[in-house]
């Protein structure tokens, strides 16, 4: 039985046109606050379940700042001790603890790197999920990632003899402050990673943040650099944190190094904030 030529042209025509009423109704579904925190919390654990089963992530966020700060309190420990009338652990655990911070980041920056190249940042993006909740889930999992960095590192620093002797409240925002400034950071590799197609700009970070380490007053005090390079080592953002933190569990002025730190991390957040979401999400549509 042959079909009328009216009706299967008009039986394609109501096959070709998409339901634009349902489609539209469809993406408001995703896109609804109320679905925006179960996604993030989904994503969340996908992300931590992954980095957790990366060495490359392991080793750069957790082993090797530990092994850093155990190296350094042997062979440097005492020296710096005597020279610098404290404990050098007051220095060299929160310095240890932002380089955990920052190579976890750059570890999490190559992995997103992978994610856009392999195609499974578009394909979560034609999947029934909030918009958002793929970028918040990686802020969310950085958080929980540096929380445990530094918990970590304070484990390690306590059974090297590192004490808190401030007491409580100054101990809970000392863990706060490399948070803080670990979000910061991983905006800044996060742009770096969705507008590059090479991990060059990454690896460029990396030194950047290698140099930062050695000319900051977590590697020595201030007063042992040479007097002309004394203002960028003092200033430098990784330094402020430092003194912030060891004015937290020393003694000593917090609220110029926190005031300091805080406008740095402000101001990493503003110029890699917006071109951080542009760039993932771009990412995500190829």
């Amino acid at each position: 039985m042959t079909a009328q030529p009216g009706v299967a042209k008009h039986t394609l025509e109501t096959q070709s046109v998409p339901d634009k009423p349902h489609s539209r109704h469809r993406r408001n579904r995703e896109n609804a606050l109320g679905v925006l925190i179960p996604h993030t919390f989904v994503q969340t654990q996908r992300l931590l379940l992954r980095w957790s089963r990366d060495p490359l992530t392991v080793l750069q966020a957790l082993v090797f700042p530990a092994f850093l700060l155990i190296m350094l309190n042997t062979v440097l420990g005492n020296q710096i001790t005597k020279y610098a009338d404290y404990n050098a652990l007051y220095g060299t655990v929160p310095m240890t603890t932002l380089v955990g911070v920052m190579s976890g980041s750059m570890a999490g920056a190559v992995a997103l790197g992978r994610e856009r190249d392999s195609g499974l940042l578009a394909r979560f993006w034609v999947l029934p999920v909030h918009r958002a909740s793929g970028l918040l889930a990686r802020i969310v999992a950085e958080g929980v990632r540096i929380l445990l960095t530094t918990i970590v590192l304070l484990i390690a620093g306590i059974a090297l003899g590192f004490r808190f002797d401030q007491g409580f409240l100054p101990a809970v925002a000392f863990i706060l402050v490399p948070l803080m400034f670990g979000i910061a950071f991983s905006v800044l590799v996060t742009a770096a990673a969705v507008f590059t197609a090479k991990a060059t700009l990454v690896e460029a970070i990396s030194l950047l943040s290698s140099l930062m380490m050695f000319f900051s007053t977590g590697f020595v005090p201030v007063f042992a650099f040479p007097l002309w390079i004394k203002p960028v080592v003092e200033y430098q953002p990784m330094s402020l944190t430092i003194e912030a933190m060891k004015g937290l569990s020393l003694g000593g002025p917090v609220q110029g190094p926190l005031i300091g730190s805080l406008l740095w991390s402000a101001g990493l957040i503003a110029v890699f904030g917006a071109p951080a979401l542009l760039g993932y999400f771009r990412a995500s549509r190829r």
